[in-house]
């Protein structure tokens, strides 16, 4: 029997691999099909283990904190690749770089002239209650005007074909190790069907990272010494933390291995303290600084944002971008892009329902059932509320949330992500389960690059549209092919 025998196309939903009739397989999905399905069960488990051992040994592993022991997971990955091609690639591309520009024009005028909130495009209130707006940025412009240097841009197939944003990462996006980590593993276990395809590296991330900090570093330094700044070994994304200082050949640091001096940041080494020109943070606001947020914080660096105003240091991405990622604010891009660069969107946002807009409110309180309802400002798919999967206590008891803290929730239609070939473990076959990509995109001083390929997410439950590693998510090697 073939290992897609069973396989079967979902009525009324867009698979990427297969027709919906006869399971005709897609170009250009025709080649490694034909490798996979002359593999016999027993091989297949046999090289999805040496993956997972692969993974294991390199220490490619998240942690779940809602879990009441804290413990390590091997990231889920399926040796399936999702194939993109370059057409379509190009208009992705294209779309997260102008997105990521209407952004970083977006914050340097709220923390600045505020022309956007005086004409009206976006409620001023807003702006000012998101409690990821930053009062100590204001008037303060990063070197080359780049506030949100990493963007990490989530996007959706529906079924009419089209590419969709799903939501906006701004402050800290993660999962960039997993891309090159899935198609490290992918190489060493199948190496003979990269020959088939004419697939676009993605080993230049780190470089271009590297470059990137180095272009919004405050002066033009022979010798800049940047960092990676980590809250530690228990945190969630920790082995991405070390993986890229290591790729970039620049030092893992804690907030204890920095302090301030004379509005400087020096780094603490066996021969004395070092200079230190960028930090690329991995921390949120508030831990950041407690001399100006939480002040019992022991992850960050007291006096960081003191040195940071005075133009010593630059951090990435620099603190308060986190009010362009609300996911409130999600809803008002297209007009931003239409703001700031006066062009049309090269990719469509969902429609999103603002709850607290009282026209909104009512629909959704009216249809929370035909919804997707979201916290404005949580990630990693917690939080989130499937409406037609939830019970009527369920439901009645998230319309209370909502009704009382409207400004908390947005809603938006549940769409209908595509489907991608997966292997199913519990069944011994490939299934089709949702899919979505996550783009990375690097903005500095007269800097841009996408990473060509990004992450692509699959929600390994059956039925499940929540794609994230925390609610049980995997992911997939992604090929841009020329």
């Amino acid at each position: 029997m073939g290992i897609f025998d069973l396989y079967k196309v979902p009525e009324n939903c867009l698979d990427e691999v297969f027709e919906n009739k006869d399971n005709n397989v897609k170009d250009p999905y025709e080649k490694i099909t034909a490798v996979f399905d002359s593999l016999t069960i027993d091989q297949f488990e046999n090289l999805n283990e040496l993956i997972k051992l692969s993974f294991f040994n390199q220490g490619i592993t998240y942690q779940v904190y809602s879990e009441k022991n804290t413990k390590e997971h091997i990231f889920p990955f399926d040796p399936f690749p999702r194939i993109i091609k370059k057409g379509e690639w190009s208009s992705i591309e294209q779309g997260a770089i102008q997105r990521s520009k209407a952004l970083n024009l977006f914050l340097k005028d709220i923390y600045t002239e505020q022309k956007i909130l005086k004409d009206k495009i976006i409620p001023k209130e807003m702006i000012l209650s998101s409690p990821h707006y930053c009062k100590e940025m204001l008037g303060f412009v990063p070197k080359g005007g780049a506030y949100c240097h990493i963007n990490g841009t989530d996007l959706i197939k529906h079924n009419d074909g089209n590419n969709y944003v799903l939501e906006d990462n701004l402050r800290s996006p993660s999962g960039v190790s997993y891309v090159l980590g899935n198609r490290d593993a992918l190489k060493k276990t199948m190496s003979d069907i990269f020959q088939r395809y004419p697939i676009v590296p993605v080993w230049d991330y780190p470089i271009a990272l590297l470059d990137m900090l180095k272009s919004v570093a405050p002066q033009d330094f022979e010798d800049t010494i940047c960092v990676v700044l980590t809250p530690g070994m228990y945190n969630s994304a920790f082995y991405e933390h070390m993986f890229l200082a290591q790729q970039m050949g620049i030092e893992l640091v804690e907030g204890r291995d920095l302090f301030v001096e004379d509005n400087y940041v020096f780094m603490k080494t066996t021969k004395g303290p070092v200079k230190v020109d960028v930090v690329y943070r991995r921390i949120d606001d508030e831990y950041l600084d407690p001399e100006v947020f939480n002040k019992e914080s022991v992850l960050g660096v007291k006096g960081i944002m003191r040195a940071y105003i005075a133009g010593n240091v630059s951090i990435v991405n620099a603190p308060g971008t986190g009010v362009a990622d609300d996911k409130a604010i999600y809803h008002y891009v297209p007009d931003i892009i239409k703001y700031y660069l006066g062009e049309a969107p090269i990719l469509n946002n969902v429609h999103t329902y603002i709850c607290e807009n009282p026209t909104d409110l009512k629909y959704v309180l009216e249809n929370l059932d035909k919804l997707v309802i979201k916290p404005v400002d949580q990630s990693g798919g917690y939080g989130i509320c499937v409406g037609n999967t939830m019970s009527q206590a369920e439901l009645a008891d998230l319309a209370n949330k909502i009704k009382n803290a409207p400004r908390q929730f947005i809603a938006q239609p549940i769409m209908n992500l595509s489907m991608h070939a997966t292997y199913i473990e519990s069944d011994k076959a490939f299934g089709p389960r949702h899919i979505d990509l996550r783009t990375y995109t690097l903005i500095g001083d007269d800097y841009e690059y996408v990473l060509k390929g990004g992450l692509s997410r699959v929600a390994l439950k059956k039925g499940s549209l929540i794609v994230n590693s925390s609610q049980g998510g995997g992911s997939k090697d992604t090929w841009v092919i020329e």
